[in-house]
């Protein structure tokens, strides 16, 4: 059975901009949508950090589910960054998921005295984090000795309040590969991974899962958005309710993607609203009825 799809919207961690913040999240809670993604670059001088924000905006909602889009692995431990997402879930009453990134920007990470690594590097420290995260979730003491992570002596807890998604925000094949392995969900963004890439990397993720003896069908393949809802028709994600409509269909049934996180390039209150009030229930409507779309 095909993943259902799922929508959401993006708010941004702009420390001047919370009254906006908290009124798209509104919108995306009143609406019906399954996700607020809030991305996270801790070295970004305007940006509050996200795991707090997050838990703002959980108290200030009652349904959508929030996460970082994507949390940056070389500024958090693996074992702490378990503990705080264990704790948001509890505390927002099971509506947190865990995006997790292997770090953009070397030189703001290296900048707050993370670690400088190579691609290569960066991939399997996020394979090893993985571990960790899943052992602290699971609620039994456990120890950890890797290449990148020690964590000798855990004593991890408390347990989320739901099982936790583990989306993996990454765009090679060799990182593809993992999402399949080892992660629940894949988030990327269309300015980096365009349509016509989407499915190399999602037969990659099929045939890692299947490796593993895990469900392909049961992976969250999350796609960012960027554009905006527009009478003037100038591409897939920059043109009228229709147009959008038509995009959001055929990246489900034929790229295989099944959940999309809209974020405006302007007049981002507004621009949520449509998306959320207009054109999120005409594409359920289509996807339930594809010959009619």
């Amino acid at each position: 059975m095909a993943h259902p799809a799922a929508f959401g919207l993006n708010v941004d961690p702009n420390a001047g901009g919370l009254a906006i913040a908290g009124r798209i999240a509104a919108i995306a809670d009143s609406a019906g949508l399954e996700y607020v993604g809030i991305q996270d670059h801790p070295y970004n001088a305007e940006f509050l950090d996200t795991l707090t924000m997050i838990t703002w905006l959980a108290a200030r909602t009652s349904r959508v589910h929030l996460f970082p889009n994507v949390a940056n692995l070389p500024l958090r431990s693996p074992a702490m960054l378990a503990k705080q997402a264990a704790s948001i879930d509890v505390l927002s009453g099971g509506r947190f998921e865990l995006g997790l990134g292997a770090g953009a920007f070397a030189d703001g990470i290296a900048g707050m005295g993370g670690p400088r690594r190579t691609p290569g590097q960066a991939r399997a420290a996020l394979s090893e984090a993985i571990d960790i995260i899943r052992a602290s979730w699971a609620g039994e003491p456990f120890s950890f000795q890797g290449t990148y992570y020690q964590a000798p002596a855990v004593q991890p807890g408390p347990r989320p309040a739901h099982p936790v998604g583990l989306w993996l925000g990454v765009a090679g094949p060799r990182a593809a590969a993992l999402v399949g392995a080892k992660a629940d969900g894949w988030s990327v963004s269309a300015p980096y991974v365009p349509p016509e890439r989407l499915p190399e990397l999602n037969d990659i993720i099929t045939t890692a899962a299947l490796e593993e003896n895990r469900d392909p069908e049961r992976i969250t393949r999350l796609y960012n958005v960027m554009g905006l809802i527009t009478a003037e028709d100038r591409g897939p994600f920059h043109g009228p309710a229709e147009r959008w409509i038509e995009t959001l269909t055929s990246l489900y049934t034929d790229y295989q993607m099944n959940a999309f996180v809209f974020w405006p390039s302007g007049d981002r209150e507004r621009q949520s609203r449509i998306w959320a009030e207009e054109v999120v229930p005409a594409a359920r409507e289509a996807l339930r009825d594809p010959a009619g779309a």
